[in-house]
This record gives structure tokens, sequence and C-alpha cells, in this order.
């Protein structure tokens, strides 16, 4: 699985990042949803990273699915800056959904997020889109039923405060559970003693480091 962030630019187009500020992974400034995608797509945004990928430009969700889709699982987190609480015809979760359908990679992707509101929109209107529920509480009461009847596919808790019965009830309602962010081996050690069903990481090599 791959995971990554959508947000909005001022031009309402798709863009892959994942801070509300561009200072911290680019070499712009201001607010993502304060400059057009053109003016970002000129921002270097590898160098911060690593000089050997200085140049880098940010990704759309239509590049990333022009070189993964159909060949591994997709995440793509909508972030909460990205929401309009009167969910115009353009909102973010409408705009995604309709690239992925026009790609025809329902299959290979999950739209995931912590605002229940931005999954509600979306399965209001499909029954085929596999989404998901981020959350810091799993103990959440009444959760499990929730994300059944919402038709959830998994759930996405903060390894922190993530329990072995939690996994269980989630187990139990059908829904595949995949905790944030593991990146140490003894974390990664701590979910698979949990009954997870896989991890979401920052380094995916830990798991070889915690298995060897």
């Amino acid at each position: 699985m791959l995971e990554m962030d959508i947000q909005l630019t001022l031009d309402r187009r798709l863009i892959v990042i994942h801070d509300p500020g561009l200072e911290r992974t680019t070499d712009g400034t201001g607010r993502v949803n304060g400059r057009t995608l053109e003016e970002i797509k000129k921002l270097d945004a590898g160098r911060w990273f690593d000089v050997r990928f200085t140049g880098e430009p940010v990704p759309t969700p239509e590049e990333v699915l022009d070189l993964f889709g159909g060949r591994v699982l997709i995440n793509f987190e909508i972030k909460k800056e990205a929401l309009e609480a009167d969910g115009p015809a353009d909102a973010v979760e409408r705009q995604l959904v309709a690239l992925v359908e026009e790609r025809r990679l329902l299959d290979s992707v999950l739209i995931s997020s912590f605002e229940w509101r931005v999954l509600e929109s979306i399965r209001r209107d499909r029954s085929d889109v596999s989404l998901a529920f981020i959350t810091k509480n799993p103990g959440e009461e009444g959760l499990p039923g929730r994300c059944r009847s919402l038709g959830i596919f998994s759930v996405h808790p903060n390894w922190l405060f993530l329990q072995k019965e939690h996994v269980a009830r989630m187990h139990e309602a059908g829904i595949a559970v995949f905790p944030y962010r593991v990146d140490r081996a003894d974390e990664f050690r701590c979910a698979l003693a949990a009954e997870v069903d896989g991890v979401i990481s920052d380094d995916p090599r830990i798991a070889q480091g915690a298995r060897g």
C-alpha cells in the first residue's frame, strides 16, 4: 500500500502534499490552498529531503495513478484542510472519486480520512468506493458498528493507543486494521502482537529489521 495526502490548490485542483503550508517540504511559502497548481508545480519538493532529489516537483494524484495505478493499493488521505461545509460539486472528495473512476482504478484505491463527514459524503454518492477511517481513539464506544454501517473497509488507528482487544472487535465487524505511524522495529513487533492486518510506516524497512 502507498499512502499519501490530498489537498486542494487555490484553483481547486488536486495535489499530493501533507502539510497545509508549503515551507517544510518545498522551497515555497504560504498555504497550499493559497497557491495555484501551476505555482506549486514550479516548486522544489525534493531538496529538503536529500540533495539527490533536487528539482522533484509536488505530484498530482493523476501522476501517481499513472505511475502506480493497478500495481499496488493506493491510499489517498483527504486532509481536513481541503474539506468544505457546503459540499460543492467540485469538492475534493468528489473530484478524487471521479478521477479514480475515470482511470478505472476503483478496485485498487482506498480513500481515507479523520473526518466522518467526508466518508459519509462519498458513501452517499457511491457504494463501490473503498473507505478507511483514521482515528486516534481505536477504543471509541460503538466504533466497529459505525464503521460497519458505513461499509468501511479498514480503520487506521494511532498505534500508540491500539490494544489487541480493539483489533479483535474490528475483525469481528469484518473491518481490517492498519495502524499508523509505525516507524521502529519495536513498534512493528507491538503491532504484530495485536494481530493487525498491516501497518502504515514512513520506513518499510522496519519489517525486515523486526523479523531479522
